[in-house]
């Protein structure tokens, strides 16, 4: 039997009410709950303007594109290759980022030119980046132009070799910078230390889309529109919005505007491809939201990259044709199906690896290797990793002594800049905040596993992570009513630097628990006369220890859709036994 003093869970971290004054300005000013101005302010959203542009997201708010380092050289060299008729490549990378960039910029570029095609290299035979047999291809191909996107700010030799066959790079990329820069006409990539564009955190997708807007202005001064339709980018922003939740850039800035109008365009499902994959995920005819979008519609784009030819997800998102659309959305359907097997294969192994060694749980990183696991899925794994022990970890597919590892982190580490303490130990390596990718040989992942773990034991803000809730504000369960709900609405989409509110209310009464579905307890929680349905997810064994209880619990309320009903039920986070 569970023991109270198991709970809570985690550590609970109430953050502190900044300024009272500004709370209740900001309540007066727009109207909003003494809670809701609360989260705000706590988050740093307290400027009224700031806080008007992010309750009321509009694409007026994007920044200037060309305050993006060479921008303006990008886009000119792209204007003379249209005039010119050159023959033009799209080089992408296998992930939803890497997809959806390529998509939105070869439909944009292939209704100005016919001189434009796309490729994406094969995950297991080729691997990220820009490589050197391709551009040979190009070459035959008598390409002139290459623009990278989601990829190419690290690929120095090949963009050379690229320049001496006669063939310019546009390299557009989001991904840290740890060297020179390549030698491309143009090397477009906020994290570029002379670069002044304001937001660093957008994904590829939003890169390519900036691109895009850059690219129509210009060819607007210049009159190219005058007998034409004027194209409607906002019409692109359902494909940016996949592509930007799905590289888990943070939704804030840009990326907040892209993606709040982008889901409402996904809810609409007017593109043939989206709409298939909506059927096929079985969220047909709902509201998708942030979390519908990276638990049904991306692991599907995903797994053709991962599993098979991404080349599937591209056409499913360039169909304007439904039959079409349909049979490509069932096979990424059938490769997220493959995938999942693979997946749970080996999340299981590595579980086993742990519960027969319960010291690996103690360390700051986990890292894991073997010559059985598919390079495709190990990323998902360490994502999984990630959520089950809270800390940075790196799964590595193993072939002829070298290790291909995906590495996923935590929020507060940054793992990029971790494993460039390591970079001695890798033969490559690159990424982001939260994800990175490596190159290692067999033998040094030992050495790297332990030089990763002692970075982390060092960096500052680590250790107050480990099993820790923030709570965002102390409520009455009187006061989570449908009004409240609308308003936490407004804060969404939720995701990386945008979570969803975490509140707090003390000394409620437990009625009635239950176990629902797999090993979910439900319960009615009651206070000062008002009751509240909740769900606690995969944590039925708590039972024993809540059963007529009075606890307090962090939660995040939310409606619940069931049998054609709506209701406000609480998604639990921690409960705390009142003794």
């Amino acid at each position: 039997m569970t023991k109270p003093n198991q709970l809570p869970t985690t550590k609970w971290k109430l953050k502190e009410a900044c300024d009272k004054n500004i709370e209740n300005l900001l309540s007066k000013e727009f109207g909003i709950h003494p809670i809701i101005s609360q989260i705000l302010v706590n988050r740093g959203i307290q400027d009224t303007e700031v806080v008007r542009h992010y309750l009321y997201p509009s694409l007026n708010d994007l920044h200037s594109p060309f305050l993006m380092k060479d921008m303006k050289k990008g886009v000119l060299r792209l204007l003379k290759a249209i005039y010119d008729h050159e023959e033009i490549i799209i080089y992408g990378d296998y992930d939803a980022d890497g997809i959806t960039s390529v998509v939105i910029l070869f439909k944009f570029i292939k209704g100005i030119t016919p001189h434009v095609n796309y490729y994406i290299p094969d995950r297991l035979q080729e691997g990220y980046g820009l490589k050197i047999p391709a551009i040979d291809t190009f070459k035959n191909n008598n390409v002139k132009l290459i623009i990278s996107v989601d990829c190419g700010i690290s690929d120095l030799e090949q963009i050379a070799y690229a320049q001496s066959l006669g063939i310019d790079t546009i390299v557009l990329d989001h991904h840290e910078i740890s060297g020179p820069l390549p030698p491309a006409i143009a090397s477009i990539d906020p994290n570029r230390e002379d670069c002044p564009f304001p937001f660093k955190g957008l994904a590829g997708v939003g890169i390519a889309y900036n691109f895009l807007i850059a690219l129509r202005g210009s060819l607007n001064k210049e009159g190219f529109w005058k007998n034409k339709d004027y194209p409607n980018l906002k019409e692109y922003l359902d494909i940016v919005a996949l592509g930007t939740i799905g590289d888990i850039a943070p939704l804030v800035d840009e990326n907040r505007i892209f993606v709040k109008i982008g889901l409402e365009l996904i809810t609409e499902g007017q593109r043939p491809g989206i709409k298939a994959l909506k059927e096929v995920s079985g969220v047909d005819n709902q509201t998708i939201d942030s979390f519908k979008a990276s638990f049904s519609l991306i692991p599907r784009i995903n797994a053709a990259g991962r599993i098979a030819s991404p080349l599937d997800a591209v056409k499913l998102l360039l169909t304007d044709n439904m039959a079409e659309a349909r049979i490509l959305a069932e096979k990424l359907d059938s490769y997220n199906r493959n995938r999942q097997t693979m997946e749970k294969k080996i999340l299981n192994e590595i579980l086993e690896i742990i519960s027969n060694n319960p010291d690996i749980e103690k360390m700051n990183a986990l890292v894991f290797a073997s010559d059985k696991w598919h390079q495709g899925v190990v990323g998902i794994v360490a994502s999984r990793l990630v959520d089950l022990f809270n800390r940075p970890a790196f799964v590595i597919s193993l072939n002829n002594g070298v290790g291909k590892g995906s590495g996923r982190s935590v929020s507060g580490f940054n793992i990029y800049k971790g494993i460039q303490q390591c970079a001695p130990l890798l033969l490559s390596y690159g990424g982001h905040y939260h994800a990175a990718g490596i190159s290692i040989k067999e033998e040094n992942i030992y050495e790297f596993a332990c030089l990763l773990d002692e970075t982390i034991r060092n960096s500052v803000e680590f250790p107050e992570l480990l099993s820790q809730t923030v709570i965002d504000s102390e409520c009455q369960l009187t006061d989570i009513n449908l009004s409240l709900m609308e308003q936490i609405e407004m804060l969404a989409p939720f995701g990386s630097r945008n979570p969803e509110p975490v509140l707090c209310a003390r000394n409620i009464k437990v009625a009635s628990p239950f176990i629902v579905g797999n090993n979910h307890l439900k319960m009615w929680l009651k206070s000062n006369g008002m009751s509240c349905d909740s769900i606690w997810f995969s944590m039925g064994k708590y039972l024993p220890a809540i059963n007529g209880a009075n606890i307090d619990i962090v939660f995040t309320p939310q409606i619940n859709n069931w049998n054609g009903s709506s209701e406000i039920q609480l998604k639990m986070k921690d409960v705390n036994i009142i003794l």
